[in-house]
């Protein structure tokens, strides 16, 4: 027990008032008083037991020695050797020997510490704001016996004088992760916004599109196929011989249209799933381009793929569409391959050739590779475009977090 004048105490808690100003962080404030508090209480290892998360974790600072539980980033009180103080159970805590105190060593406690440092001795008290703990002063000595209430008392009065530093500095860390949170959050939205402006943009340019398609070629077609047949009935033409190349003309028109449609609708994709449509896309653009390309696609998702919801599966389609179209048309490639996967909880599509490489192709891709990382972010996912395997052609992976998916 240390016995000192009630003036030196006076100035050793007027000195731990005078060294907590200007401290802006919790390990050098319960750094820069560990001195003035050895003058006070004797200790080998002194921390502050901070509770975070609305009381359900605490994390340590400490200083003295260096333990496990400075390591802590967000431990659960439930395992704390302190969770009765912490809980408000007790008021105090007041130990000869906690290597052998039972208060200490219960089922899931984190007391490795204690048992490693040979802490015996050991003190505890509350940190209170307007009567909520907030936090516990904790002094340990590796000797037995060495507190006693005149201690409690002295150390009542330590956390009196640090509770108010603690609780703004907590104040000040969480006002700085909420306005990181918020500012994040505004980033997000604003991303989302201008992806959301982008891609409306493309289907804009994507309706205009269909809309020539149709004026120019099947409504042009279907009109000179009226007028034909007004002309016919008109002049009593209209025999199975002269209407068989009219015949012909209208299944032209037909295919045609059914092209467009298909182009604007994946049925496919509905009807038989992702992977069945991504396969029928590509093997149909490999068979019209006319090149000897090999293609494949390996579905190692072993069903994951029926879990998820119309409209990103049409995104992931669309990207994957986009991506194969960019490979056929640019690349040069001899080959083609699909991989959907999953990875660390995400869903992985990836399209990957063995063409030019996107650094030679970047300039004939127009708006494509904006399309998909657009399309990518509104369903929650990354898009990333680079070099393929073995540094060869060109690799686009989408990778969908599987927990965005509803059950």
């Amino acid at each position: 027990m240390l016995h000192q004048a009630p003036a030196a105490l006076f100035d050793h808690y007027l000195g731990i008032s005078r060294l907590l100003a200007g401290q802006l962080d919790f390990r050098s404030a319960i750094r820069s008083v560990a001195a003035e508090v050895a003058h006070i209480i004797p200790h080998d290892h002194l921390d502050v037991c901070l509770l975070i998360d609305d009381g359900k974790y605490h994390t340590a600072y400490e200083t003295g020695m260096e333990t496990a539980w400075g390591d802590l980033a967000g431990a659960p009180v439930a395992n704390s050797p302190i969770r009765s103080l912490l809980w408000g159970e007790v008021d105090y805590m007041l130990t000869d020997d906690a290597m052998n105190d039972p208060r200490f060593h219960f089922e899931g406690a984190f007391k490795r510490p204690i048992d490693e440092q040979a802490l015996r001795s050991r003190l505890h008290v509350p940190m209170k704001v307007e009567g909520t703990i907030i936090a516990a002063l904790s002094c340990s000595s590796q000797l037995p016996g060495v507190y006693t209430m005149e201690e409690v008392e002295r150390a009542r009065i330590v956390a009196d004088l640090l509770t108010p530093y603690f609780f703004a500095l907590r104040a000040a860390e969480q006002a700085q992760r909420s306005a990181i949170v918020e500012a994040e959050a505004r980033a997000r939205e604003e991303g989302l916004r201008l992806g959301a402006l982008k891609l409306t943009e493309a289907l804009e340019q994507e309706r205009q599109r269909i809309g020539m398609d149709l004026h120019d070629q099947t409504l042009a077609d279907l009109t000179r196929l009226a007028r034909r047949i007004d002309r016919m009935s008109q002049n009593g033409e209209v025999t199975p011989e002269a209407l068989e190349p009219v015949s012909r003309s209208l299944q032209h028109c037909m295919q045609d249209l059914r092209q467009i449609i298909e182009q604007a609708k994946p049925s496919v994709l509905q009807l038989f799933g992702l992977a069945q449509a991504v396969e029928n896309h590509l093997d149909r653009s490999v068979r019209d381009s006319g090149m000897p390309i090999e293609w494949a696609l390996v579905d190692e998702t072993a069903g994951a793929l029926d879990a998820l919801e119309p409209a990103v599966a049409v995104a992931l389609f669309r990207i994957a569409q986009e991506a194969i179209n960019n490979a056929v048309r640019h690349a040069q490639p001899m080959a083609i391959t699909v991989r959907l996967r999953i990875e660390e909880g995400q869903l992985a599509l990836e399209v990957s050739d063995d063409g030019r490489g996107i650094a030679k192709q970047r300039g004939r891709l127009g708006s494509g590779i904006d399309n998909m990382k657009t399309r990518a972010r509104l369903i929650s996912a990354r898009c990333t475009i680079g070099a393929g395997r073995g540094n060869r052609g060109t690799a686009v992976t989408v990778f969908l977090p599987l927990t965005a998916e509803k059950e």
